[in-house]
């Protein structure tokens, strides 16, 4: 990416966002949803939890997405003359022809209204399947690619529909609709209708340059430990659509190792283009006066598992013809928010700002923790070599946050069930060399959002830590030698990235000479003064070509005093941070 470009690509990429909404579980909510214009996606919310203590929430206000998009990035949602784009009567008669004629921008929000003709209020009451919304999803983007292009067309007239990109946005069962549109052939869209005429039209699954899911329940939903059945009777049955067996028709994809939230090698866009926002906070899901929540379990937003809510995909792991398939993450992010209410998801500045990151920003980076070895405390150690079975579960937490905000970008907690797990068993396995590898979690970066835009440079903050586990000594807790609330590592990285235009100007205001022509440099340190100086602070600088290819750096964890290791126990690892342009 050219430094040139960086300030100006987030701009020229405004493309349509449609936003695709969640699970109605009844009539009278698809009712409401098909009496709301914005299906919930102009929901704020005013209040937000700093901890897990139900008791204390903090005031906060955050408008909602829709209006934070017009006001931050100027979309606005297409509804002309109180009708919206997909209804035959938009584009009939005089009006509808002059409608037409003008199109929509390219900054437009789109909402698929997929609940409507399964509400009384607008139409039979009966609820649809999954691939009937995702087929309807496909002729809006149909829609919105024409009607684009009038318009487009008249400031380039070069555009052609094969330029057409969109932005798909959707909340839980929404991330379902769209995986069941890009995965599944059999409901791309050949035709649609306009002016009162049939026309026919290109396959639209391959015009998505991003998808964003806000709690998607991407490998089905559990109760008691168990996925949703097959078959459920009456009022119960459209819940058999989280079903893996179910799931796994409509998204045409076989299960891989029992599970269904695998995104095919094929897929458009890419999983590099794939982002899930994860909720971890379970206790505010009131659905059901709390029962979903007690079902569902912790390590859930009260209605979706952690784990459940993320995407993986498999690539081989290296370029032999005979290597094997090594599983990957989709870009990531976790939120103390539940799946919907006053302290939802989607009603979140955390979600939001990962949001708008992800769509326009400049920068991505992975964060990996590579696990070297795992020692155990010496009075456990004694056990061990006794030859009893010795086993515990390190706890990674994360928390990612930018310069001068008081929410953070990403959030992974103990407290909140959320931390990503170990256990020694896996990491004793390692061979000499290895390492266990554990993503954390994906940081997008804009420049535009900087809290002082004359200072150079785009900065970030990960606090890691990992907790003391409790040992067990042939399945029985041990308490010889546990101290609750202890640490392996806890300390905060600041890291400051600084693109070429940036390393000149900081080269500049220290009276430096200026970086070699089109270099990067990136800076890092730790926080904790008890630190050596030298394993507390450093730099490096990449060449053009380094930057081409996304920059694996890592960063070893300094490890504790030789008596504080052998009480406590000790992990070495290193942080592994990935970074590339974003585009």
């Amino acid at each position: 990416m050219a430094a040139e470009d960086i300030d100006t690509q987030s701009k020229a990429r405004k493309y349509p966002i449609i936003y695709v909404r969640g699970f109605a579980f009844s009539v009278g909510e698809r009712d409401e949803t098909a009496a709301d214009p914005y299906c919930g996606f102009n929901v704020g919310s005013t209040v937000a939890r700093a901890t897990a203590d139900k008791n204390r929430p903090q005031s906060y206000f955050f408008e909602s997405p829709i209006v934070r998009l017009s006001l931050d990035q100027g979309y606005q949602v297409m509804y002309t003359d109180g009708i919206q784009v997909v209804d035959p009567s938009w584009s009939n008669g005089p009006a509808g022809e002059a409608r037409v004629q003008k199109g929509i921008p390219m900054n437009s929000i789109i909402i698929h209204r997929f609940y409507d003709a399964g509400s009384d209020l607008k139409g039979s009451g009966k609820s649809s399947s999954i691939s009937d919304y995702a087929q309807e999803l496909g002729q809006l983007i149909a829609m919105v690619r024409h009607l684009v292009r009038v318009q487009a067309q008249k400031n380039d007239p070069g555009y052609t529909d094969a330029d057409f990109r969109c932005f798909l946005v959707a909340h839980s069962m929404g991330g379902l609709i769209v995986r069941a549109l890009l995965q599944n052939k059999a409901n791309d869209v050949s035709s649609i209708l306009l002016s009162d005429k049939k026309l026919k039209v290109d396959p639209v699954r391959g015009t998505v340059a991003k998808v964003f899911t806000y709690a998607t329940p991407h490998n089905g939903i559990e109760l008691g430990g168990f996925n949703v059945p097959k078959m459920l009777p009456g009022f119960l049955k459209d819940a058999s659509t989280f079903n893996r067996d179910v799931m796994r028709a409509y998204l045409d994809k076989q299960l891989v190792g029992g599970n269904i939230n695998y995104l095919p090698d094929d897929i458009s866009p890419p999983p590099s283009h794939w982002f899930c926002m994860v909720g971890t906070n379970r206790i505010d899901y009131e659905v059901a006066a709390g029962l979903s929540r007690t079902f569902v379990g912790r390590g859930s937003d009260g209605l979706v598992r952690i784990d459940n809510a993320t995407l993986w995909y498999q690539k081989k792991a290296s370029d032999d013809t005979d290597a094997p398939l090594v599983d990957m993450p989709t870009a990531s992010a976790y939120a103390y928010r539940s799946h919907s209410g006053f302290f939802g998801i989607v009603n979140s500045e955390e979600a939001y700002q990962n949001l708008v990151r992800f769509l326009f920003g400049n920068f991505r980076i992975d964060l990996w923790l590579d696990i070297e070895q795992a020692t155990l405390p010496e009075i456990v150690q004694k056990q061990e070599d006794a030859g009893r079975k010795v086993d515990a579960v390190y706890q990674v937490e994360l928390t990612v946050a930018t310069r001068g905000k008081t929410w953070s970008l990403s959030r992974r907690k103990s407290e909140d069930d959320s931390p990503a797990c170990r256990t020694y068993q896996q990491l004793k396995k390692l061979k000499k060399g290895a390492v266990e590898p554990v993503h954390l979690s994906t940081v997008f970066l804009i420049k535009s959002a900087k809290v002082d835009s004359d200072r150079p440079g785009i900065s970030y903050s990960v606090t890691l830590g990992i907790r003391a586990p409790d040992y067990e000594v042939d399945k029985a807790f041990w308490p010889d030698g546990h101290y609750e609330g202890v640490q392996l590592f806890r300390d905060s990285l600041v890291v400051v990235l600084y693109d070429p235009i940036d390393y000149q100007k900081l080269q500049s205001q220290q009276g430096k000479p200026p970086p070699p022509e089109g270099h990067w440099m990136v800076s890092y340190s730790w926080l904790d003064d008890k630190v050596p100086l030298e394993q507390r602070s450093w730099a490096q600088e990449f060449s053009p070509a380094d930057i081409t290819k996304a920059i694996p750096v890592e960063i070893p964890l300094h490890q504790p005093k030789e008596g504080t290791a052998s009480q406590n126990g000790s992990i070495k690892a290193k942080l592994r941070m990935v970074a590339s342009g974003w585009e």
